[in-house]
């Protein structure tokens, strides 16, 4: 598979990663141990050189099985994974990004996933209560000392990443960004090209929507986080069809799925975009591996562009309690 490159430290890797969260939460029943290290290992036969966790997954399954399943190939690829979430917080998952957590969280790690080192280690939600300047600086000393070897951000806003990069160079910034999410658009990807800061969309795929198969019908398991999701509310899905169905259509033109173009439109935007979306199936691995083979011309952009610019989505992408963490 085609190399991209995260930022201006040399951070090489697939084009395309795979997500890994959903192997142990949010999408119902979490896989078991030796069909995810089988899946996650198939992965890397087929080109994935980029794995993305964090410890609150789980919380800490999806390290564990993650680490399992990279053992034998640690040094051929780049590993992911992220601190400041608060996983013992009495009111829910809350942030802490005190310089002594964030070590905490990197010892734990590293043994979690059977590594002595961090490729890539991103605050995972910014912590108001923290200046951003303390959390670059601990994650620069980790880089010096050898255990982490790039410093990210996740929702970050366009201040912290600024204050952030000028601590200690941000190679990566994890939001969410698709076709049916453009915000990065007016701010941040701008931002980042300035300076010189790779993006990795999660949610490439609209959580399932933009593959065509979800619709206002369709019912998703009692542990399903999207049943929480204001875009996924059934009236919202109806609306929010129009997307899809202009998606489908330029995919049966091409003869390629729906969420190939996503997918594909997504590489189109940046060379240095890489986005990380996850599955459970093998099948949908290869899927998603094969659009990094999918060239879409100016005209096919064109063709996007129009048939999606009077779509209104509807609902918002998080519910209040999650959109209550998003650095603005």
């Amino acid at each position: 598979m085609e190399k991209r490159k995260l930022g201006n430290g040399g951070l090489e890797v697939s084009a395309i990663g795979l997500g890994c969260m959903g192997i142990s939460q949010s999408y119902g029943l979490p896989m078991e141990n030796k069909d995810a290290v089988a899946l996650i290992r198939a992965a890397f036969e087929r080109g994935v050189t980029f794995f993305d966790t964090a410890e609150v997954y789980g919380p800490f399954k999806n390290e564990e099985v993650v680490g399992e399943a990279l053992v034998p190939i640690r040094d051929e690829v780049v590993l992911a994974t992220k601190f400041g979430i608060d996983i013992g917080a009495t009111s829910g998952f809350g942030v802490n990004s005190r310089p002594e957590h964030i070590r905490a969280v990197a010892e734990a790690s590293l043994k979690r996933l059977r590594t002595d080192h961090i490729d890539l280690f991103y605050q995972h939600r910014v912590d108001p209560n923290v200046p951003m300047e303390d959390v670059a600086g601990t994650v620069k000393d980790l880089i010096a000392e050898g255990k982490v070897g790039h410093f990210g951000l996740s929702e970050a806003g366009v201040a912290n990443i600024r204050r952030a990069h000028a601590v200690q160079p941000v190679a990566a910034l994890q939001s969410e960004y698709s076709l049916w999410w453009r915000e990065p658009e007016d701010e941040i990807i701008p931002v980042l090209e300035e300076l010189g800061i790779g993006f990795v969309p999660f949610s490439p795929l609209g959580k399932g929507f933009l593959t065509g198969a979800i619709d206002q019908s369709t019912t998703f398991v009692a542990s399903d986080f999207r049943n929480t999701v204001p875009r996924f509310a059934p009236e919202a899905r109806a609306a929010n069809q129009a997307m899809v169905d202009a998606i489908v259509a330029i995919a049966a033109a091409r003869q390629v799925t729906p969420a190939q173009v996503a997918l594909a439109w997504l590489l189109a935007q940046k060379p240095w975009i890489v986005p990380i979306p996850g599955t459970t199936k093998l099948h949908r691995v290869e899927e998603n591996i094969a659009a990094a083979g999918v060239v879409l011309t100016a005209e096919d952009l064109g063709n996007i562009e129009a048939a999606t610019a009077g779509i209104d989505v509807q609902g918002e992408r998080y519910s209040p309690q999650h959109a209550a963490r998003i650095d603005r």
